[in-house]
């Protein structure tokens, strides 16, 4: 059998391999247009030709240079000639079109449409590379202590209801309770029945003419209720970005009530933001009844139409977090409707209430946090103050035909606002109101440096490393230095093709993978050398130093991806970025070291007898002695 000769499908599944690796790293050389994307508020509207005809004279009048206008239902994208463009057209249209629109950076692809039904597309670059949106959010705690305090001051009234113990009032003083009684009787039996069935209180009675008992919530009870509202919140936002599709996001706590969110490298910055700001929860409550008293209910507006109004039941039924799926979807007249799906109390809470409630109507309150905006002068700078407040709006007020159990359906919505919906109670419902302490744009400008930066970092090395192959390994050094090449070209497709998020480090872990995967081939070519100068023939040393190399290229790697796993595991962010770009480089390097340098070493010297190797640093002596053993095999 000849040495060093592969078989005919071998060499056709690396050609194989290396053609599809091109083709899914081609898209790379296609870097995105800056774009300014605008997108309304409210869900379902569209921007009318007016508005577009104001933001194309608004960018013209501030010499903002703008081209390929595309317009997709309600949003409007407008690429640009520069990325330093970015952030002025941002902030001069932002200010023009108000709060009813949202104004956000973007990047507008430039792969050729070819491509991307081939499935391939650019690898996604993290916050550091390609820019994106940095928020800082905080828990309005005061809001959300007000509203528990609320739920604890009606589950004493129905408490003490049940007990038949008769109150005058029940009222809400800070993190504390004032239940006032007629005789001092009635105070002390609610003294001991409260200490009793409240333990998250500390009852305390007071001798006055109104018998007050005060029930005071503990400093850890305070303390526990304000940490779960952070957690909960931090979980539904982690839940929204999820559902968005947002790349490596960061998404964590900060402080006792504060939360960060970085969102790098999405197409759709308007959307991720407009879902996030809405600090979104549903309440559902029956229509109040024609001769209710004015104190048991309240008129809300309909959140479509602010001319029609309804009045409702002030206690509330369930809300939002207890919907467990949302699905849209289209009712039998092919109307828009959202699923609704309810957890086990949820369920129970419903039943029990619409059993009673046939042929009435329940409404479905929509509870958001909006953004206003307004421009102050601070020393001599014009700034803009972001205000948030709560509004709420009836989204659907519909007769209820039979008893409702864990599952239900909401009728009456707009397509866009039914899909919107249906994400916002997926996510899950926020514990506590959250506004905006902190919003932050990183430009692409920098993420342009870094990538700068990094692509030098990389040929630098590269250059080094293919000199050095070629002036000690003459042609086997470049046939290495091709195998480089290809690694860089198959890393890149990979990353692509799985969706792996390049970050700054990970740019560093490209670098130690261009110096790994040559560390392979110097393993190899200097057991080959090793082999010459102990007397074998080119075939024989060619294949004992792919061989005998192969066993520690293959242990040292190995020990490597096991270290990158474990940081891929246990890091975040950064980090992770690093690990992935690891991983995946010490897979293509071996590939290419070892597989794709010892095929065109056997296109050229396999398969037929040689008496020379153009390889450095072999002894004169032994390579004498190498041609006489061949001339006597001949």
């Amino acid at each position: 059998m000849m040495l060093n000769k592969y078989p005919l499908w071998k060499n056709l599944l690396i050609i194989m391999v290396l053609a599809l690796a091109v083709i899914y790293s081609v898209p790379n050389l296609y870097p995105p247009d800056p774009a300014i994307q605008i997108t309304p508020n409210k869900s379902g509207a569209v921007l009318s030709e007016r508005s577009l005809e104001q933001i194309r004279t608004n960018l013209t009048e501030n010499n903002i240079d703008f081209f390929g206008e595309e317009v997709n239902g309600g949003t409007v994208l407008f690429r640009l000639t520069d990325d330093e463009q970015q952030l002025p057209a941002k902030d001069k249209l932002q200010r023009m079109l108000g709060d009813e629109f949202v104004v956000a950076l973007n990047r507008a692809p430039t792969t050729p449409q070819w491509l991307l039904d081939m499935g391939a597309g650019p690898m996604t670059l993290g916050l550091d590379l390609s820019g994106g949106v940095h928020f800082l959010m905080e828990v309005d705690m005061e809001s959300y202590m007000k509203g528990q305090m609320k739920n604890y001051q009606a589950e004493v009234k129905r408490l003490l209801r049940e007990e038949n113990i008769k109150y005058r009032r029940v009222t809400i003083e800070d993190n504390s309770l004032l239940i006032s009684f007629k005789t001092e009787e009635l105070q002390d039996q609610a003294d001991t029945f409260l200490g009793r069935e409240m333990s998250d209180f500390r009852a305390t009675t007071v001798s006055n003419a109104s018998n007050d008992v005060i029930l005071a919530l503990t400093e850890q009870k305070v303390k526990d209720l304000q940490s779960y509202a952070v957690k909960q919140n931090l979980t539904t936002i982690r839940n929204r970005v999820n559902e968005l599709g947002v790349a490596e996001p960061l998404v964590q706590r900060q402080g006792p009530n504060r939360i960060v969110v970085q969102l790098p490298g999405v197409q759709d910055t308007a959307t991720a933001k407009k879902v996030l700001g809405k600090a979104a929860n549903l309440s559902f409550r029956l229509e109040a009844e024609p001769d209710a008293g004015r104190f048991s209910n309240e008129e809300f507006n309909f959140r479509n139409d602010e001319f029609r109004s309804a009045r409702v039941e002030k206690k509330e039924i369930i809300s939002g977090d207890r919907v467990t799926n949302a699905q849209p979807s289209f009712d039998e007249n092919g109307q828009p409707q959202v699923n609704i799906s309810l957890d086990s109390t949820g369920a129970n809470i419903m039943a029990k209430v619409t059993r009673k409630a046939i042929k009435r109507r329940m409404a479905v309150l929509f509870i958001e946090q909006k953004p206003t905006t307004r421009y102050v002068m601070e020393e001599g700078k014009e700034v803009a103050v972001t205000k948030y407040t709560e509004t709420r709006g009836i989204i659907s007020l519909a007769t209820i035909q039979s008893q409702l159990g864990s599952s239900f359906r909401i009728t009456g919505l707009e397509p866009a606002e039914a899909s919107e919906l249906a994400l916002l109670l997926r996510a899950g419902a926020l514990a506590a109101p959250m506004y905006f302490v902190e919003e932050r744009t990183v430009g692409p400008s920098l993420g342009k440096d870094n990538i700068e930066q990094g692509v030098m970092s990389v040929l630098v090395g590269l250059a080094l490393v293919l000199a050095f192959m070629v002036i000690f390994y003459r042609l086997l050094g470049f046939y290495a230095n091709i195998a480089l090449f290809f690694n860089l070209v198959i890393l890149i497709a990979l990353m692509s093709l799985i969706g792996a998020t390049l970050t700054l480090p990970g740019i560093a872990g490209i670098v130690l993978t261009v110096g790994m995967a040559v560390d392979a081939n110097v393993l190899i070519f200097s057991r080959i050398r090793e082999e010459l100068n102990d007397g074998r023939s080119p075939q024989h040393a060619i294949n004992e130093g792919y061989n005998r190399a192969f066993v520690t290229i293959f242990d040292a790697n190995i020990t490597t991806l096991i270290v990158a796993v474990i940081l891929f595991a246990v890091g975040t962010g950064p980090v992770k970025g690093f690990a992935v770009t690891l991983s995946l480089g010490i897979i293509t390097s071996m590939f290419t070291a070892i597989v794709l340098t010892r095929s065109l070493v056997n296109v050229t010297y396999g398969g037929r007898r040689i008496s020379t190797l153009s390889i450095g640093g072999v002894n004169k002596d032994a390579m004498k002695q190498n041609d006489v053993t061949v001339e006597e095999a001949k």
